[in-house]
């Protein structure tokens, strides 16, 4: 079954144009990753998908029902929820309160209970630091705290826009371990990434974006065989 599928996606800034017609199909249960190098157009994708940015032409639906056109908040409510780069939690608020935040369309007590309890059986360094100010975190906490108040509102796709950024690679192993398990658990997972190697040994199928279009896409574990990915974006030996 297909969770959310892109067909022909253009998408411009004033007269750039950042994505030249797109095709992109994410099955239900998998982790497909968007490769690139920075200006490919990838976070401009999950934007238009998260609806920040109304596309020119193009269809984006989700389950078989179209998104385009409608309100970031109506998106999130279908079960689409970003975790955006740079984290953008909320530094001056506890991490609790954060989760809370990420948590706000959840309709009973009872299901907010339950997702602080995945949340923090996924990151229990969150539940140590709860009552902690969000600023004062780690980078690699922090990222964390981003992950995981996108997965309070329990979607159905969870979209991620650079987890591995600026982080220690010790600490980028941890939380693309910890992706591996929230997917296999059965979250749908669309990931954009610039750190290939780490994305594609976790995912299922991969897109690269190159200047708005895609370049190169199949199984992951096809792409991570293939010198021309790998002289271009792993920079040499895959292994």
């Amino acid at each position: 079954m297909v969770a959310l599928q892109i067909e022909n996606l253009h998408v411009s800034y004033g007269s750039i144009a950042a994505l030249k017609g797109i095709d992109l199909e994410v099955e239900k249960g998998k982790i497909v990753a968007l490769l690139g190098s920075n200006g490919a157009g990838k976070t401009t994708t999950l934007k238009t998908i998260s609806g920040l940015i109304v596309p020119q032409s193009g269809s984006i639906s989700v389950s078989g029902a179209s998104i385009v056109g409608l309100n970031p908040a109506k998106i999130n409510r279908l079960g689409v929820v970003q975790s955006p780069e740079g984290r953008q939690i909320f530094p001056e608020i506890t991490v609790e309160e954060n989760l809370r935040i990420g948590g706000f369309t959840l309709k009973t007590r009872a299901q907010l209970k339950s997702n602080f309890e995945r949340v923090y059986g996924y990151f229990p360094v969150l539940k140590e630091r709860k009552k902690q100010v969000a600023g004062t975190l780690s980078g690699g906490e922090q990222q964390m705290l981003a992950i995981a108040r996108a997965l309070m509102a329990s979607p159905d796709i969870l979209l991620l826009d650079e987890p591995s950024l600026g982080l220690a690679p010790l600490i980028v192993q941890d939380i693309f371990r910890i992706l591996k398990e929230i997917n296999q658990e059965g979250m749908t997972i669309l990931i954009v990434e610039q750190n290939a190697l780490q994305t594609l040994k976790i995912s299922d199928y991969a897109y690269v974006l190159a200047v708005g279009k895609v370049s190169m896409e199949g199984a992951a574990d096809e792409l991570i065989k293939d010198k021309r990915l790998i002289e271009a974006y792993l920079g040499g030996n895959a292994s």
